[in-house]
């Protein structure tokens, strides 16, 4: 460090510090289902989940197999294995649920942006599996 005219060290400048980020959780996987069109906050097996015009969209994740905090949300199985693939610490699947469009996602690691466009995409998913008549009205 630079010494002053008195021979004492300057404080180390100021750093602008990044704001903490908010850690993601059941709370956030509301308030962003929620913003999507025709998205519902209700039950599935006596737990937390969204669903689009009935249809489940996502869930808390609650077979004893899931890890705590963990959210199902629905997908192509194709999409499924290219999350799990690219990011396994986010993405995972335990045998319960892989005969099913869905994949498994470690809420703590996932980043909101990330979570917004995973449930886009499940948005997408479910719509594409209503009949076109109801997909109209939507």
């Amino acid at each position: 460090m630079p010494a002053t005219k008195r021979g004492k060290s300057s404080p180390p400048a100021r750093t602008r510090k990044a704001a903490p980020r908010r850690p993601v959780d059941f709370d956030t996987v509301r308030e962003i289902g929620l913003s999507l069109p025709d998205v519902e906050a209700s039950a599935a097996y006596g737990a937390f989940a969204l669903k689009l015009h009935k249809k489940l969209l996502a869930c808390t994740a609650i077979n004893k197999s899931a890890e705590p905090s963990s959210l199902m949300v629905r997908l192509a199985f194709e999409e499924r294995d290219r999350l799990i693939k690219d990011q396994p610490e986010i993405f995972y699947l335990k045998e319960h649920y892989a005969p099913y469009p869905c994949v498994l996602v470690r809420l703590p690691r996932i980043g909101r942006e990330a979570l917004r466009d995973l449930l886009g995409d499940a948005w997408r998913f479910v719509m594409q599996s209503m009949p076109a008549k109801r997909r109209r009205q939507a």
